[in-house]
Parts: structure tokens; C-alpha cells; sequence
């Protein structure tokens, strides 16, 4: 039975890369990617109002962003290079949310929309105006800027602060070879 399951399989492989030289196709290998560039959605650079806090589970109590202070009308800048994955309202509030390089995704609310679904921003570039309305923020208007990984929420300020990695030389007495 084996042997019959090691031909099938040794069949396949090959009709498989035949396939692939009649008709001229290749798979080329994913590109790599350095790291989206991240920067402040608000100009300048604000103090956190309301830290992000991680929530124990899925489900859990916490909050999922950082909230910046800011001024009801003032322009909410894309953190970094992406496509606008969603832009409209949410259980009665504006949001928009861009899709960055590496899985990660952005969002940010209260937010008037100026860009629409589907569209290409640029680091820097306007997404919408900040509006009214976040709850427990004590300024007129804050922008509670979100960041996320699949599921997994994350601190948006981590991504401005990318750490510096550096070598250190081996200390004496450590041996190199196992």
C-alpha cells in the first residue's frame, strides 16, 4: 500500500511540473517586503490622552488604540502607506481603516472621510477631517488611532518607536563553537 502511495504521490509531483513547462507558467516566490514606515496621524505629534491597554482575551475589557488629543476639523493623516480598506460609519460613528504591508491595518475614529474605499494613500497624506464625539476623552475632539495584526490588536505608538538593534561583542570566556 505504501509503495502504491509513494507512486501516486511521485505522479502527481511530476505531471505537476510538466503542466508548468507546457504551458510555460511559474510560480514566482511572495515578494519581500521591508516594514511599513509609520509616523503620527495628527501634526504635530500629540501627547496620549488615554493609553492603549491589551485586553486579557478576544473579548475582553481594554483599549484597543491610543486616543490624541486634537481639534474638530483638523486634518487625520494616513500613519503609513496602504489602501483605504474601509471608510464610513460603524455603529453610528466614522471610521476609516488602511491596510499597511505586513498584515497590519490601521484605524481611526471619529473621522470624516475624504478618501474612499479601494483608494492608494501615502504616509503623510489627508484621510479625513477629526470630528466629535470620543467618549471618554476630556479635549473637544480626540482621534482614537487603532493598529492591528489579523486579530491582534496593538499598540500604535510601538510602530512609531521601531527598535534599534545593534550587536555586542562577545564577552571573553564565552565560547562561539557548540
Amino acid at each position: 500500500m505504501r509503495s502504491y502511495l509513494r507512486k501516486l504521490g511521485l505522479l502527481a509531483v511530476c505531471w505537476l511540473l510538466l503542466s508548468c513547462v507546457w504551458t510555460g507558467e511559474v510560480v514566482a516566490a511572495p515578494a519581500v517586503h521591508p516594514p511599513a514606515v509609520f509616523s503620527s496621524p495628527l501634526m504635530p505629534p500629540r501627547a496620549v490622552s488615554r493609553p492603549f491597554t491589551a485586553p486579557a482575551h478576544p473579548y475582553g475589557p481594554g483599549h484597543r488604540g491610543v486616543d490624541l488629543p486634537g481639534a474638530v476639523g483638523e486634518p487625520v493623516l494616513a500613519a503609513a502607506d496602504g489602501v483605504v480598506a474601509f471608510a464610513g460609519v460603524v455603529v453610528g460613528r466614522e471610521v476609516v481603516s488602511v491596510q499597511h504591508r505586513g498584515g497590519l491595518r490601521t484605524t481611526y475614529e471619529p473621522v470624516t472621510p475624504e478618501v474612499v474605499t479601494g483608494a492608494w494613500v501615502r504616509r503623510g497624506e489627508p484621510i479625513g477631517r477629526l470630528a466629535a464625539g470620543n467618549p471618554g476623552c476630556a479635549a473637544a475632539a480626540c482621534l482614537h488611532w487603532g493598529l492591528r495584526r489579523g486579530k491582534e490588536y496593538l499598540d500604535p505608538l510601538v510602530a512609531l518607536h521601531r527598535p534599534r538593534v545593534r550587536l555586542l561583542p562577545v564577552p571573553d570566556g564565552w565560547s562561539t563553537v557548540g
